[in-house]
């Protein structure tokens, strides 16, 4: 059986930094934001359309079905943007699956979990910080007015639940969608990696 774990994290929780160090301790492949956008490049997709369409609805139909049930109504979408996300999610369920099948593999993020939920032995994470620490997180990339960060968490965490709950039908973050929800701070990235190590090499015996 394959070692497979899933990482959901919320913006600004260290959770891309906390699969990358398990990675480091594990010796396993992981495959985050970077790897993807390789593998869409290989299909013609090239890395700055891959970024407008990855976990990304600003101006998406799946950010305006986010976004009305706080604003009450539909915005106005573009029907390219629509058809370009799918095909960019089309691409990575693919290949998510391919690589799961594979070998042992961490992946971040694109529904991953929901996407390999058929798969025997796979560890769904979710990591998540209190709003303070995630602020101070971001402050150390050089960004220090607290108006604009909390801006900037609150919009690419409705991003990833947007995109998340429109593929899976599920909640992003809910607690049953997952083996393992854990707060970052508590133990930051090498200790959080840590502990996951554990579990995995309690789970994989």
């Amino acid at each position: 059986m394959n070692k497979i774990i899933t990482i959901g994290r919320q913006f600004g929780s260290l959770g891309s930094e906390i699969a990358n160090k398990l990675s480091e301790l594990t010796g396993i492949p992981c495959y985050d934001r970077d790897a993807l956008i390789a593998i869409a490049e290989k299909h013609g997709i090239p890395a700055e359309t891959f970024e407008k369409a990855d976990e990304q609805a600003t101006s998406s139909f799946l950010y305006s079905l986010a976004m009305s049930s706080y604003s009450g109504n539909i915005a106005h979408f573009g029907m390219n943007d629509h058809i370009l996300t799918d095909k960019v999610f089309n691409i990575q369920t693919v290949e998510i699956k391919r690589i799961a099948q594979e070998g042992d593999c961490i992946i971040v993020g694109r529904c991953a979990d929901d996407i390999l939920d058929s798969f025997d032995g796979v560890l769904k994470v979710f990591i998540h910080a209190p709003l303070e620490y995630r602020i101070d997180i971001i402050k150390k990339y050089g960004e220090t007015d607290e108006n604009a960060i909390k801006k900037q968490i609150s919009k690419a965490d409705k991003k990833r639940a947007s995109y998340y709950n429109f593929y899976t039908g599920k909640g992003w973050g809910d607690p049953k969608n997952y083996h393992m929800n854990i707060d970052s701070s508590l133990l930051g990235v090498e200790g959080t990696a840590k502990l996951i190590k554990s579990i995995i090499d309690e789970y994989y015996k």
